[in-house]
């Protein structure tokens, strides 16, 4: 029997992709070695970091955060096309993955990015490994977009935000795709009359002083200062999450996959990425509930003689 390719769509969910590498250690301690691996936003960054033999790194990298060093991270850009120029978080990754070509990767990897200007659909298959994750998370107005050529590029998850379609062109006749954003809004609702909250949560760590005045000026307009409004980063970021929500529902059920894995992330926010530990054993959790089912699923179609992914 032929062996049929094994594809995994990685959805966008910023710092909530953590998650993916919980599903990859239990997938791969499973005997599910994907061929295909397919990206959007963070997802393209675990995704990548997997393809090329990097995921003990980037998992090492992840649980080291604390709030304090997230704010490390942020290179505040007020003068040009975004609020974060990126720079820091560049660097770090090419500390582990930097000269490496995509088309050179032991597996068949993606990733997927929008055009600005025309709203393209982009898949960067080729060239370097660091500015396509780049262009992939790079979250309009937060993070500055990407030249790849002689196009600008921003984050992926505007057009095909957990990227089924794309594994499938390229030839996976099993799809696995893990959607991070499932329980964070919900089911669709029209709200009338919303109320007054009276109890918002205060923040669990107070954000990292110094720098004077005007930084800490600038970090209580970003980041929020626990009060009742929101930052502007929170504010973009949950704005560019809904819509990001409203398509994925879309072409999921258009283009639905073979299995979907979605961990349960509730309390879990976009920009929670000191919660690594957290974040890594719900995604392993929620892939230890479907791998039964998918090996179950194989086995019914190989006796029907259908091509069906080899296990390794």
């Amino acid at each position: 029997m032929k062996r049929g390719k094994i594809g995994i769509a990685l959805g966008g969910g910023a710092a909530r992709g953590w998650a993916h590498i919980g599903v990859l250690r239990a997938l791969m301690q499973a005997g599910i070695k994907p061929d295909i691996i397919v990206g959007t936003s963070i997802g393209a960054v675990v995704g990548g970091c997997m393809a090329a033999d990097r995921l003990d790194e980037l998992e090492g990298f992840a649980r080291d955060l604390t709030r304090r060093k997230v704010f490390g991270f942020l290179d505040f850009n007020l003068t040009g096309s975004a609020l974060i120029s990126g720079t820091k978080l560049v660097q770090r990754l090419d500390r582990h993955i930097g000269g490496i070509n995509i088309e050179a990767l032991p597996r068949r990897f993606v990733a997927v990015a929008t055009e600005i200007g025309t709203g393209h659909e982009t898949w960067l298959s080729r060239g370097s490994l660091i500015d396509a994750m780049q262009a992939s998370y790079a979250i309009p107005g937060i993070f500055k977009p990407v030249k790849v050529g002689r196009r600008w590029l921003f984050d992926g998850a505007l057009v095909n935000p957990v990227p089924v379609s794309v594994c499938r062109a390229l030839g996976a006749r099993y799809v696995i795709a893990v959607n991070l954003n499932t329980d964070l809004y919900g089911r669709d609702a029209v709200v009338v009359d919303p109320g007054l909250a009276d109890d918002l949560p205060e923040p669990e760590e107070p954000l990292p002083e110094g720098g004077g005045p005007a930084r800490s000026l600038i970090r209580r307009q970003l980041l929020g200062d626990g009060g009742a409004a929101p930052g502007i980063s929170t504010v973009m970021v949950d704005a560019f999450n809904i819509v990001q929500d409203r398509i994925a529902r879309s072409r999921l059920a258009g283009d639905p996959p073979d299995a979907m894995i979605s961990p349960r992330l509730a309390g879990l926010g976009m920009l929670d990425f000191h919660r690594a530990d957290e974040l890594i054993q719900r995604g392993m959790t929620a892939a230890l509930r479907e791998i039964d089912d998918m090996h179950r699923e194989i086995a019914a179609r190989r006796s029907a003689g259908a091509r069906v992914p080899h296990y390794a």
